[in-house]
């Protein structure tokens, strides 16, 4: 995955209403939580991108190499060190150096 993030919980109703999904870097103690929505059946609203995750990577270059192989870069400020990918809905996340 591109952002070497897992499923370490999951939520899902018998009726199968909504899921909730947890994914884990497996080093912090942050959860990132996903919800989909069975009766949401139009796309979501992206917004304009201004609220955005964002993940800081050990070495930019190699996760750039990795990202640019998978074809999921969607923007880049190289004055800033910083570029962005598309996650499956279309949503952007931000990758930058840590500093």
């Amino acid at each position: 995955m591109a952002l070497n993030l897992k499923e370490v919980r999951r939520i899902e109703p018998e009726d199968r209403s909504f899921k909730i999904v947890f994914l884990s870097d497996g080093e912090s103690s942050h959860n990132l939580e996903l919800t989909w929505l069975a009766e949401h059946t139009e796309a979501y609203e992206l917004g304009d991108n201004e609220s955005h995750l964002a993940f800081t990577v050990d070495n930019l270059d190699e996760a750039h190499a990795l990202h640019e192989e998978m074809g999921c870069i969607c923007f880049e400020n190289k004055a800033m060190g910083l570029y962005f990918i598309n996650d499956p809905d279309g949503y952007w996340i931000e990758i930058l150096p840590a500093r």
